[in-house]
């Protein structure tokens, strides 16, 4: 049986799948594999984070909130727990994320770390809430990792990219439950940019996508609000609910996607080349191209360390080749200092990331150290690898 991501594009064929059921499982699992180590969750990464030549260990099994605390507000789901499992149970327990992204069918140990957010210019991405994890190492130990006792673990394997050792639980900073009103329309472009930064600064989330043949941007606003939810759930923008139904939606077109994290700052004047690219280099690209911002976190290895963010995605039919079209816009993502997500496309090497995050000797150094063999590396993260 071969693996293969949610859009089909990355496929691991010579890799031996298997699913676990407890921890014990995967801890055997481990100690009795001699090859390469990849955990899977629902694979919607655009990147090559899964494939291996060695053994592909499916967390689907491996789901479910376990505890809740309300007066520390923090909540331990097992790693295999897709987003959408998570809401219900923690409202009901009075909780509920900060934020997560536009969908929520991913694994939350995968979601964490590749670094997948939402919008919000005061908000944070999903690997910012991890507090605290419990990682199997190569040889099948056990390791409890948080800020107290490995600190420096903790800051680095927030965003592990499945690299450290296999991640069975993890902690989560959450918040008390929320309702969410939402609101949307389409205008031309220019409308929007010229009151974007308002636009951004009035809401808790503010994003857009817009679409190139028409110039034409569709909007959404989302805020919290003291009203009751309203059922039936009405369409996308135009929702009231709480934050877990609000937030994600049903996005099933396959596609591909690079996106790239800019400062804050230049964010506007990065899109606006983007935009001039598509209008006069890619005239026949039909997806849109998406606009959210992102708060400065201290997640060694995100998008946004140490800076408030912008980001930009673009997309294209996975029945296309985009090769043209996203070596093109990366020269311009770069150019405004971009970075790269870990879960999308891109085309740069280990001497270019190393450009671009501040703590990746830190990163890699605690990695190596954990894993010295590179047990948890595919050879796509194992061509990154300093030597």
């Amino acid at each position: 049986m071969s693996w293969r991501n949610w859009s089909g594009r990355h496929v691991a064929r010579g890799a031996t799948l298997v699913q676990a059921y407890s921890d014990e499982d995967v801890q055997s699992l481990i100690r009795s594999s001699t090859g390469p180590i990849r955990a899977a969750g629902s694979g919607h990464s655009h990147a090559p984070l899964i494939p291996s030549d060695g053994l592909i260990i499916d967390t689907s099994a491996l789901s479910g909130v376990i505890d809740t605390d309300a007066g520390t507000c923090r909540a331990t789901v097992r790693a295999g727990t897709k987003i959408y499992a998570m809401g219900r149970p923690l409202h009901d327990a009075g909780l509920a994320l900060f934020n997560q992204g536009d969908i929520d069918q991913q694994a939350i140990s995968g979601a964490t770390a590749t670094g997948t957010h939402g919008t919000g210019q005061q908000l944070k991405n999903l690997s910012s809430a991890v507090t605290a994890m419990t990682l199997l190492t190569a040889d099948g130990t056990e390791l409890q990792v948080d800020a107290h006792t490995s600190a420096d673990v903790l800051q680095a394997a927030r965003l592990h990219l499945g690299a450290f050792g296999f991640v069975t639980h993890l902690t989560l900073q959450c918040r008390p439950s929320y309702v969410l009103k939402q609101e949307g329309g389409s205008e031309p472009f220019s409308a929007i940019q010229k009151d974007i930064a308002g636009r951004i600064q009035r809401h808790r989330h503010y994003e857009f996508f817009w679409y190139p043949q028409d110039d034409v941007a569709v909007w959404k606003s989302t805020d919290e609000t003291d009203e009751a939810p309203v059922y039936p759930l009405a369409e996308e923008g135009s929702r009231c609910g709480w934050s877990f139904e609000v937030l994600p939606n049903h996005r099933p077109h396959k596609h591909t996607e690079m996106e790239y994290s800019v400062p804050a700052e230049r964010g506007l004047d990065c899109f606006l080349e983007i935009r001039d690219l598509l209008h006069h280099q890619f005239p026949e690209v039909r997806w849109p191209v998406e606009y959210r911002t992102l708060a400065a976190d201290d997640v060694w290895m995100s998008t946004a360390y140490e800076r408030d963010t912008v980001t930009i995605s673009i997309h294209q039919d996975v029945r296309e080749d985009e090769t043209a079209y996203y070596r093109a816009a990366e020269a311009i993502f770069l150019r405004y200092d971009g970075r790269p997500h870990w879960g999308k496309v891109h085309y740069l090497n280990g001497e270019q990331l190393a450009e671009r995050h501040p703590r990746w000797s830190d990163w890699w150094r605690v990695r190596d150290r954990l894993d010295p063999d590179g047990r948890f590396l595919n050879p796509w993260l194992a061509d990154l690898r300093p030597t």
